[in-house]
């Protein structure tokens, strides 16, 4: 997938956050709501997440060196790993706090019109980033479920920022039905249950973040059916005998690395083994366009207790 649609969504959501995290805590200064206090913190560190989404897909655009020979694609797998930390922390832990706290000392709101306005228009603007969210990761999504898509996708801006957008709407209700309870009764302590579902549903997604992004990071092999197709490239020609072993890893959202060993005809020359490989490669790639990074093994199968004569051909074992 290309970063041009992740940026789009992230640029998107960013602008929401911020002019909705500055009203929500115009509105917890004046009412005492401890959900909009949450909510306010949830739209800052959600603001937060999008720049570090940023900086990781800048830094990943760095050319390979000596040092990191195969580029800095990771580079957007560490900071979706740090935007789960941030969320778990700065968002989920700091809310449950809160609520804790106003369970402990609850209090009527004293504006309480005040955070429902605030929540209603951040619901309308927290719809919209998720809108863009959702359309920019449908030709991503192809037929896949969204959870599916969420767990599965190598790239991972898209799936931080549906999980983020998809949270703050469920957050904002949460903190509306809250709001809207403590006003009718004037018991505070709804208030403060509101605060614990956002803190609660905080720490959950970011679980979610942080194993999906976990796993990224630790390395993930191509999907199945890129496998096949890559298989089936490879032996599409006559070059291949067969496949004797092969492994795929991403590098990058955009660049994977597919490493085989291929049975060939053991009286093949040099140079048309050479030839051959440059053919495979061509295929793979057509086949599977982010398969960037290619080794090809030549060697010679041989069939138990089977012995070849001895041929005048030279073959080695060579990466190209």
């Amino acid at each position: 997938m290309s970063t041009s649609g992740g940026n789009k969504a992230i640029f998107a959501a960013l602008g929401a956050n911020l002019g909705i995290a500055v009203t929500k805590f115009v509105a917890w200064f004046f009412s005492g709501s401890s959900s909009m206090l949450a909510e306010g913190v949830h739209s800052l560190a959600d603001s937060g997440n999008q720049l570090l989404l940023l900086l990781g897909g800048k830094q990943a655009r760095k050319a390979a060196d000596a040092e990191h020979p195969f580029g800095y694609g990771r580079e957007r797998y560490v900071y979706a790993f740090v935007v789960s930390i941030i969320l778990f922390s700065v968002g989920g832990v700091f809310s449950l706090y809160e609520g804790v706290e106003k369970l402990r000392e609850p209090h009527p709101l004293d504006v309480p019109w005040l955070p429902v306005l605030v929540l209603a228009i951040s619901l309308g603007l927290e719809s919209f980033s998720l809108r863009t969210a959702i359309k920019e990761a449908r030709p991503a999504k192809g037929a896949q479920s969204w959870p599916a898509f969420i767990r599965r996708a190598k790239a991972p801006e898209l799936p931080v920022v549906l999980l983020e957008d998809a949270a703050a709407l469920l957050g904002l209700s949460f903190a509306m039905i809250g709001v809207v309870l403590t006003w009718i009764t004037g018991n505070g302590v709804f208030d403060a249950i509101g605060t614990l579902a956002i803190g609660l549903l905080l720490v959950a997604v970011a679980v979610v973040l942080g194993i999906e992004t976990k796993s990224l990071l630790v390395g993930e092999g191509a999907s199945a059916g890129d496998v096949e197709a890559i298989r089936a490239a490879i032996t599409a020609g006559p070059e291949v005998e067969q496949i004797v072993h092969m492994k795929t890893l991403y590098l990058g959202p955009d660049e994977l690395l597919v490493a085989v060993k291929v049975a060939m005809d053991g009286r093949t020359a040099l140079r048309d083994v050479s030839a051959a490989i440059d053919v495979v490669e061509a295929r793979v790639r057509e086949a599977v366009p982010v398969a960037r990074v290619i080794y090809i093994e030549p060697d010679v199968w041989h069939e138990p207790d089977r012995v070849d004569p001895p041929t005048d051909a030279i073959v080695i074992k060579a990466a190209d």
